[in-house]
């Protein structure tokens, strides 16, 4: 190698137009000087330098001053004597008189090895996240850090910060072969430096600074610069949870009940300018509240790193980060610990469906549709104006999996909730004709997200230990949450956005209409148990002019309330597993806004008040009953009484679970008529009670009750051997239990006569 450059080299150096490999020409190295001597030689470039000298780190003598062999700061030092390479560092005087030393980031070997490249272009790489990014570490006995960022089609790409005047001349990285993955050690850097990258993008054009896709903390926003951040500081003290809890509380066959937060709406401190709680201000309040109100876990709208606050996380810009709004990520963990400890499980909104266009994010990363497809037909969210990833490549869908295993590795997240799922699914998904690429069979099955979702599911519940996955799915694609070795997409839980819908509607009817739409209940018991279901009452129903729960409700205003209720506690009764968003529970009187807290002054009503004793209860009750969570999907864990009873918009039903004895009766009456001497039928014989009662003046109901105990009578009715003979109050949910059997359980289903009944209902 001559250490002789040309004059093209020289030029594309100091102005940052050089292409290729930078430790190619800076650095040491061996070579021949003009006249074909062996020379030892260093080159740098030291833009604000003067004078740059070069001084052995054993025993710090100087080797030389440099020569400047361009203005730009191109400096040189040829050292003739020397044919073996040394370590040195440099000391370097600026213009204004200041001197300092630094090393020369040319000198250090690389970071990364050749199996984590190969295996995250296999995209088989689980923690390529301990890879990319930016990470502290010693290098060659030097501390600093190591940065690494996926860009194959980039020109350059250079680290800038404060540290080098966001120069990116100064610290430009090693490409590794063909993987397209970039990498330099910069040493001497610490933890809160700030940084992104400067790339020259495959048309030769500079790029806007870009965040790091792998970065771990990020500036508030509106800043976007990437965060120097130690990951390893955080002692956990979950280790019981983690050991048994997480997979408990995730567990099919138990009670989930999930609190909906967006976390910086919940509560704000309206003394301190109307500012969010921070994570540790969160950590104090909401686990006791939990607790208080009888939630299994909580649920956070997106805490990924995101830059406009009114898309309450869900257009994400730093998928590796927990949100700088609300503190550190240290903080976040300390809340994900303190809940832990408390007993209550964590779901994250997790978004792998959408990226938002920002120039310093992800969208034509380097040049090119990276991340994204470059067809807008199959890349491109017109209702959302966001990009989409392109799941058939290995990089893209491996940077989204390690990302879903990173949170629930690094932040203990015990179950991700993905959102829209079925714009992943569908091709033509909010298009219309000609807007969309048929798959390579002709159909508008999106074949490559499916198949990325599958490996996902398999890779979390492979590795997560216990998490699960829930999907947001709003169609009637089959087997979402059915194993994936069945043909199924492997989701463990999946959201039953159909069963919302159709109770919504019947809800908002006039009581004097429901029965002309009694189907709209009923309907959900034909697939209730065709998947595993969560029934969400989310943040989506109390949004764009929906209104609050208790305005959905028909009548003056004690029916509205009643009706709130009555839907509350029927979502209690019905298969599946729950899901209140934040304020359903205090019955809030105005549609969620994100940058306001909750009206918990509506707590010194006593309507108010009722409403959320009845959701406390209801988790109790629900919790303490396995009628009610055991069997939630399989059809024996759910049987009719009638279910025809329009006329009088009453639905009567059993609840059951893995114990023979182990059953609940439940009767609604969706209409404001309290219905007295009203007849159920029952498998078995004995005394029940009435154990709960939606209309109880503890509520804030009128207090029409079961008083006493009921003696089961016959002839039996709804086609079952007994009957009880009851009153159902208006608009209200009433449970009951057998507590004290009259006859053997050996016969259950038939009457004395081994007949069951007339069959007729009232």
């Amino acid at each position: 190698m001559s250490s002789i450059l040309e004059s093209n080299q020289v030029e594309a150096l100091v102005n940052g137009s050089f292409y290729g490999d930078p430790f190619s020409v800076l650095g040491m190295h061996q070579g021949q000087d003009i006249e074909g001597n062996n020379v030892l030689f260093i080159r740098t470039i030291q833009p604000q330098a003067t004078d740059v000298e070069v001084i052995r780190r054993d025993n710090g003598l100087s080797i030389g001053q440099m020569k400047c062999i361009h203005q730009g700061g191109l400096f040189q030092l040829d050292i003739s004597n020397e044919i073996a390479f040394f370590d040195y560092f440099f000391r370097i005087r600026l213009s204004n008189g200041s001197v300092y030393e630094s090393e020369d980031v040319y000198r250090f070997l690389p970071v990364l090895g050749e199996l984590d490249l190969y295996l995250y272009g296999e995209g088989k790489h689980l923690c390529i996240y301990d890879k990319l990014g930016s990470h502290l570490i010693t290098h060659q006995g030097i501390q600093g850090v190591s940065f690494a960022v996926w860009a194959p089609n980039a020109k350059r790409v250079s680290v800038v910060g404060s540290f080098n005047g966001w120069d990116g001349r100064r610290h430009m990285m090693r490409p590794r072969g063909s993987s397209g993955i970039w990498e330099l050690f910069i040493p001497g850097l610490q933890e809160w430096d700030i940084y992104k990258y400067e790339l020259i993008g495959a048309q030769g054009r500079l790029m806007p600074l870009k965040s790091d896709p792998f970065g771990f903390a990020f500036e508030m926003r509106p800043k976007t610069g990437t965060l120097v951040f130690d990951r390893s500081r955080y002692h956990w003290q979950d280790d019981d949870w983690l050991a048994g809890g997480r997979a408990q509380s995730n567990d099919l066959n138990r009670p989930i009940s999930v609190y909906e937060v967006h976390l910086g709406s919940w509560r704000r401190h309206a003394l301190e300018g109307n500012r969010w709680l921070t994570y540790r201000e969160m950590a104090k309040e909401l686990p006791a509240y939990l607790k208080e109100m009888g939630f299994t876990h909580v649920e956070f709208l997106p805490l990924a790193e995101y830059p406009f606050d009114g898309s309450w996380g869900y257009q994400v810009t730093g998928m590796y980060a927990p949100t700088s709004r609300y503190g550190t990520p240290d903080d976040f963990k300390y809340l994900v610990d303190t809940l832990h400890r408390s007993g209550i499980g964590v779901i994250m909104d997790w978004v792998p469906a959408h990226f938002p266009r920002d120039a310093f994010g992800l969208a034509e990363f380097d040049g090119t549709a990276l991340y994204e497809h470059a067809d807008p037909k199959k890349g491109e969210h017109k209702d959302w104006g966001t990009k989409i990833y392109n799941y058939g490549r290995n990089e893209v869908s491996n940077f989204l999996i390690a990302n879903a295993l990173f949170w629930i590795k690094e932040y203990h997240i015990d179950a991700l909730r993905v959102d829209a799922v079925a714009s992943m699914l569908y091709l033509d998904y909010s298009r219309k004709e000609g807007e969309w690429i048929p798959n390579q069979y002709g159909g508008r099955e999106n074949l490559e997200a499916i198949a990325f979702l599958r490996r996902l599911n398999e890779v979390v519940f492979a590795e997560g230990k216990g998490a699960t996955t829930f999907a947001e799915e709003s169609t009637a694609w089959p087997m979402v949450s059915r194993p994936t070795y069945v043909g199924g997409l492997g989701f463990g839980y999946k959201w039953n956005m159909g069963w919302m819908h159709d109770t919504m509607h019947y809800m908002s009817e006039n009581p004097i209409y429901r029965k002309y739409h009694h189907n709209e209940l009923t309907f959900s018991l034909l697939y209730a148990f065709s998947e595993n279901f969560i029934l969400p009452l989310s943040h989506d129903e109390v949004v764009h002019g929906k209104g609050p729960m208790i305005d959905k409700m028909p009548g003056d205003e004690w029916q509205k309330f009643a009706n709130l209720r009555l839907y509350y506690s029927y979502l209690f009764m019905h298969p599946g597993k729950k899901l209140l968003f934040m304020g359903n529970e205090l019955a809030v009187r105005s549609e969620w806004r994100y940058g306001d807290s909750l009206d918990w002054d509506l707590l010194k009503q006593k309507k108010h008040q009722g409403v959320q004793k009845l959701i406390a209860d209801l988790n109790a009750l629900y919790r303490q009953t396995p009628a009610l969570y055991e069997v939630d999907f399989e059809s024996s864990g759910f049987e009719w009484v009638d279910g025809n009873d329009f006329e009088n918009s009453c639905f009567t039903f059993i609840r059951h679970g893995r114990k023979q004895d182990e059953t609940i009766v439940v009767a609604c009456n969706f209409t404001p008529v309290p219905r007295y001497n009203y007849r159920v039928g029952v498998n078995e014989s004995g005394v029940y009670r009435e154990i709960f009662n939606s209309d109880a003046t503890c509520y804030g109901g009128s207090g029409v009750s079961n008083e006493g105990d009921i003696q089961t009578e016959e002839p039996g009715w709804n086609f079952k051997p007994y009957a009880l003979q009851v009153v159902l109050p208006p608009l209200s949910v009433v449970c009951f239990k057998l507590i004290q059997p009259s006859f053997s359980r050996e016969r259950i289903g038939f009457s004395e006569k081994g007949e069951s009944g007339d069959g007729s209902s009232q």
